[in-house]
């Protein structure tokens, strides 16, 4: 009993990227620049980009442009700023794992 609970965690911890509550619904889209893996998730005029994978800080600079040029990409809008109100950032400035951007489309 106890392996397959330990089965099913790791099974749902494989699954990658989930989307914040707001963005439930949302239309999912994965894409990869210049070797970074990105999950963006679309929903009505804002997105919100998941970068995947470890990185060292040394790695993270060109990141941000590149979820900027990732919800580009995947949404096809032009990203207006990062997204206010409920759809905030929660993320401390600087942080490349996640970001909300509000959209124009």
């Amino acid at each position: 009993m106890r392996l397959c609970g330990i089965l099913t965690i790791l099974a749902l911890g494989a699954c990658g990227a989930s989307p914040a509550p707001q963005f439930f619904g949302a239309t999912r889209h994965e894409v990869t620049l210049d070797g970074y893996d990105f999950v963006v998730f679309h929903k009505g005029v804002d997105a919100e980009v998941i970068r995947l994978g470890y990185l060292r800080r040394a790695e993270r600079e060109p990141v941000p442009a590149l979820m900027v040029q990732a919800v580009k990409l995947t949404t096809g809008c032009t990203v207006r700023g990062v997204s206010l109100g409920r759809e905030r950032s929660p993320a401390l400035p600087g942080d490349t794992g996640e970001a909300r951007f509000r959209l124009k489309c």
